[in-house]
């Protein structure tokens, strides 16, 4: 019965990014084109070598229960892929495979937000990290950060935030939805502020694989202390695996694995003995060829959408999107991007998602589609802007 749902769920806001998704579905059972550029979900899927070890995963029988830590080949093959990517020696048994970056949050919060914790984070930020703080009685604390701070928290921002109440920070770089990552040096004050206050960082790290100006630098070359989520969805093109992973002090992968046992036992078998196969030279090779591709449908839409007369403050340098301002155009960012949805075909989505401030004048346009439907957006938005 209704009024028996907990009073948490007054706190958890729907994702719009999900409507706009049902109502080009609506358009497209209607006969309707569209052009998906909503939601964050890389158009490519698992390489060949990758479906090929599922297959043998399930023909060999190897379907049962998991340790709640992950298949032990797994957390090796990650340790190799820090090794071999960022020169970082990980011990395997610091990692916890888990279903989706999404359970490595969930697990975070729930080994470190206690009720009343507060959390900073970025405004704007990817919406489902304050509701992981919200479903264990914490609060997102969500900070003002505009294009001067590349719509990232700075060291002076977590200083002049951080209060009695405050437990930690929350931080992604490469960030969804704005695609830009925190400068080295910042990342290290801020982790350096949070630790002088014994509170915990977490960072997510899910596109740091998608990184194209520089090469990237996981946060745990600057700390051993810090909580990494990473996930096998985005540079690794496997979304519908639900597969991700934690890197943990060593000495909470004790409390981590009790939690895990309970909330989800392990993460999919199938998906693990799978994911192996995704550090394969062959699989690597691959997802180079990908990331390339993502380089240049960035190099091609960001400098198209200036010309449309957006406004893009700060240049992506990682992930698949793009912040625009489209105050030019609209003071309405959600009617604006359901208008160009009826209109015109194209799906994006409005700041409205991702936090209060620049909710009305930005919207996020993902390009991890074809080149050829990038291309056609843009004719699409240009006509509509025109008409």
């Amino acid at each position: 019965m209704d009024h028996n749902l907990a009073t948490r769920l007054n706190n958890i806001a729907p994702f719009h990014v999900m409507e706009l998704a049902k109502m080009a579905a609506d358009l497209e059972a209607q006969g309707r084109h569209i052009i998906h550029m909503g939601i964050g979900e890389p158009d490519f899927t698992a390489p060949q070598v990758v479906i090929d070890a599922a297959s043998k995963a399930m023909a060999d029988g190897r379907l049962q229960y998991t340790s709640a830590l992950g298949v032990p080949a797994l957390r090796e093959a990650i340790a190799q892929h820090y090794l071999r990517t960022y020169g970082l020696t990980i011990p395997a048994s610091r990692i916890i495979v888990t279903a989706g970056a999404s359970a490595a949050l969930l697990l975070a919060c729930a080994a470190l937000v206690e009720p009343g914790a507060e959390v900073l984070m970025p405004d704007p930020c990817y919406p489902c990290n304050r509701h992981f703080v919200a479903a264990f009685e914490g609060k997102a604390v969500l900070v003002e950060s505009g294009p001067a701070e590349r719509f990232q928290l700075s060291d002076q921002m977590v200083g002049q935030h951080w209060g009695d109440a405050t437990k930690g920070v929350l931080l992604a770089s490469p960030s969804n939805p704005t695609g830009t990552s925190i400068a080295v040096d910042e990342l290290a004050k801020i982790i350096a502020t949070v630790k002088s206050h014994g509170g915990f960082t977490i960072v997510d790290e899910i596109y740091q694989g998608l990184s194209y100006d520089a090469a990237p630098v996981s946060a745990l070359s600057l700390d051993d202390d810090v909580v990494i989520i990473n996930s096998f969805s985005k540079y690794f093109n496997m979304t519908g695996w639900r597969l991700g992973w934690l890197v943990v002090p060593e000495r909470i992968v004790p409390q981590l694995e009790k939690l895990a046992q309970n909330l989800f036992i392990c993460a999919s078998s199938v998906a693990q003995h799978a994911a192996i196969a995704c550090f394969s030279s062959e699989a690597l090779a691959i997802y180079e060829e990908r990331k390339a591709e993502f380089k240049r449908r960035r190099d091609y839409i960001v400098p198209a959408l200036i010309a449309l007369g957006f406004d893009v403050p700060v240049m992506p340098d990682g992930a698949f999107y793009v912040y625009a301002d489209c105050s030019r155009f609209s003071d309405d960012a959600d009617e604006f991007t359901r208008s160009l949805l009826q209109e015109a075909g194209v799906v994006i989505v409005p700041g409205l998602d991702f936090g209060a401030s620049g909710a009305r004048r930005y919207v996020r346009i993902s390009y991890a589609t074809s080149m050829d439907n990038l291309k056609e957006a843009v004719k699409r938005i240009s006509h509509y802007l025109q008409g």
